[in-house]
């Protein structure tokens, strides 16, 4: 990780008016005036100081950073998408990125250590006090995706013997420090660490000193363990109105709180990752201020796979080339076929992916599923090839084109839908991930299908089809 090099004169502050919103940053931190920087930057929308510093350079992100407080630069990088803020952290020195990463939320600092590459997470480890590093370490063994990834560990916890005398004058001695926590709720535990009861802090306030606050809590509190799924988490605060959520261990000790703000981020992120992978970004997350050669080698490791299944696709109609020379009408349809054979198995993909997120199918109900979308296949299949059966006696006056066309879509929808349905499922069980794989492996599948119907039944019947052109 460089230095921040010091190689500009420091303009003056008058300089930022009527300056572009990272114009303005870089001139106010050349000029070291950090008052007037963190000032500026809350006036920004939100959003807006994300793409102000993605518009700098590497050394005039660094000199913005390290001109803020660790503080102040901490809530910038909160402000940043993920893989931004990944970016800036790995540009600084490790004793300036330790000290920023040590005043993000609990949370976020796990999150940000696993996305640094192991030289980089190792060097600001070092730097961070050891009772902090191996805090931020164990929170960073919990995936994502569960309850241990999601909670922070900055709340309130008393042991339930404690008086309320002695909790209020802890939260006034420690105000400083408890400002930057969600205070909503104190949790009480045992003298083993279990959680007991949870404290509303206007109780606390309406209670008599002298009394235990064991007297005043929620007995058997509502609580998540540590592996508590995101749509498990997502479940529940959709159906209660929680603002947060303990989260324990397997002994019951409290570990954390999940906040609902924090899952329905996640849910985004997730959904926003999915859609991504689906589209052929490897990795599932993208921004133009990554370096160009890892933009370039993601994309072409998508697009480079799918000019072999293209190959393979071409290769079909290769083998049927005299009768597509015969009756050059079927050109028009083939793209047609394939288009809307392939739409409709992405509808299957996408409720069989809702449906796997959402724990109401499991892999291994292949069968179960492409059954279901059997029925839907037949049905719509039959309506789709109607029309474009229809279209195509409009057009040429030919029912035996017709008739070829109709059949090949009604049958390849049905192919589609089947295996558009049943395919997420298959990945599963693979332990691939069905968001990045099934859209090309379908892809193909409709197009060698739906090129191959409809070429076999013209084939068929070419000498109908030629005598009328």
């Amino acid at each position: 990780m460089p230095d921040v090099p010091h190689h500009h004169q420091p303009p003056k502050p008058s300089e930022t008016t009527d300056a572009k919103p990272w114009e303005s940053l870089d001139v106010l931190a050349m000029a070291g005036d950090a008052e007037r920087l963190e000032a500026f930057i809350a006036t920004l929308a939100p959003g807006e100081s994300a793409r102000a510093i993605s518009r700098l350079d590497s050394h005039e992100q660094c000199r913005v950073l390290t001109t803020l407080t660790p503080g102040n630069a901490a809530n910038l990088l909160e402000e940043c998408p993920p893989a931004q803020a990944t970016e800036l952290i790995e540009q600084l020195a490790p004793q300036q990125a330790a000290a920023i990463i040590a005043e993000l939320p609990s949370d976020h600092q796990a999150d940000l250590i696993t996305t640094l590459d192991d030289a980089d997470r190792q060097a600001i480890l070092r730097e961070m006090g050891s009772d902090e590093a191996a805090a931020v370490t164990s929170l960073a063994q919990y995936p994502a995706t569960e309850a241990g990834g999601l909670m922070i560990t900055e709340f309130l916890s008393f042991p339930e013997t404690t008086r309320v005398a002695a909790v209020l004058d802890d939260l006034r001695s420690n105000a400083e420090t408890y400002a930057d926590y969600d205070v909503q709720y104190a949790y009480c535990t045992s003298a083993f660490g279990e959680l007991v009861g949870v404290l509303r802090l206007r109780d606390l306030l309406l209670t008599p000193s002298a009394k235990p606050i064991n007297d005043v809590m929620i007995r058997k509190p509502f609580f998540v363990r540590l592996d508590t799924s995101l749509q498990q988490l997502h479940d529940l605060f959709e159906d209660r109105s929680f603002y947060g959520v303990p989260v324990v261990d397997e002994g019951g000790r409290l570990q954390g709180v999940v906040r609902r703000g924090d899952v329905e981020q996640a849910i985004t992120n997730r959904a926003e990752s999915d859609y991504l992978k689906s589209q052929g970004i490897i990795g599932g997350e993208e921004l133009r201020t990554m370096p160009l050669r890892i933009r370039a080698s993601r994309r072409l490791s998508w697009l480079s796979l799918n000019i072999l299944l293209n190959l393979v696709s071409a290769s079909v109609i290769a083998a049927y080339q005299d009768t597509l020379a015969s009756v050059i009408a079927l050109a028009v349809f083939l793209p047609i076929i394939s288009d809307m054979s392939g739409c409709a198995g992405n509808q299957a993909v996408a409720v069989s992916m809702r449906e796997l997120t959402l724990g109401m199918i499991k892999p291994f109900e292949v069968l179960r599923v492409w059954t279901q979308e059997l029925s839907v296949g037949l049905i719509n299949g039959l309506v789709l090839g109607v029309l474009v059966s229809l279209v195509a006696i409009i057009w040429k006056g030919n029912y035996w084109l017709g008739a070829v066309v109709g059949c090949a879509l009604a049958l390849n929808t049905l192919v589609a839908v089947t295996v558009g349905g049943a395919l997420p499922l298959i990945l599963k069980m693979l332990k691939r991930d069905p968001a990045l794989a099934s859209g090309p492996i379908l892809t193909t599948v409709t197009d060698m299908c739906g090129f191959f119907l409809v070429l076999s039944f013209a084939s068929a019947v070419l000498p109908r089809l030629t005598s009328t052109q």
